[in-house]
């Protein structure tokens, strides 16, 4: 059966794809979550592994980030999908501010506040 065909039977007979399901199995069983971060022009997904803190998962996205972690605005995706926009999540109270010791959750969007200073200037 060729991938059109896979496609049409499945929608046809409304079976769901099982890959969302085994792509969670695996990424719990090897102990990783995803984390978002989205700015004006593009939402990313990163790979952490589960237990990681704030600002160990700042330095996936840059070391620098990790060197000069001040804080974690962090939102859950559940709550921005259920709220439709950043400022309904905040209006709902669930926006919040993380600091070193935040254990980073799977589904969450974080946005890193960050300092970084050059030495020898």
């Amino acid at each position: 059966m060729s991938e059109e065909e896979a496609a049409a039977y499945s929608k046809e007979n409304e079976v769901p794809s099982a890959l969302p399901k085994i792509i969670k199995t695996a990424f719990a069983m090897v102990h990783l979550i995803y984390f978002f971060t989205a700015g004006p022009d593009e939402v990313k997904g990163w790979v952490l592994r589960k237990g990681y803190k704030a600002p160990q998962a700042a330095g996936t996205i840059h070391t620098d980030f990790e060197k000069g972690f001040i804080c974690a605005e962090v939102m859950s995706f559940e709550d921005l999908k259920d709220a439709g926009s950043e400022s309904k999540v905040k209006e709902r109270g669930r926006y919040r501010q993380e600091g070193k010791n935040y254990t980073v959750q799977d589904g969450d969007v974080i946005f890193f506040k960050f300092n970084v200073t050059t030495k020898g200037k």
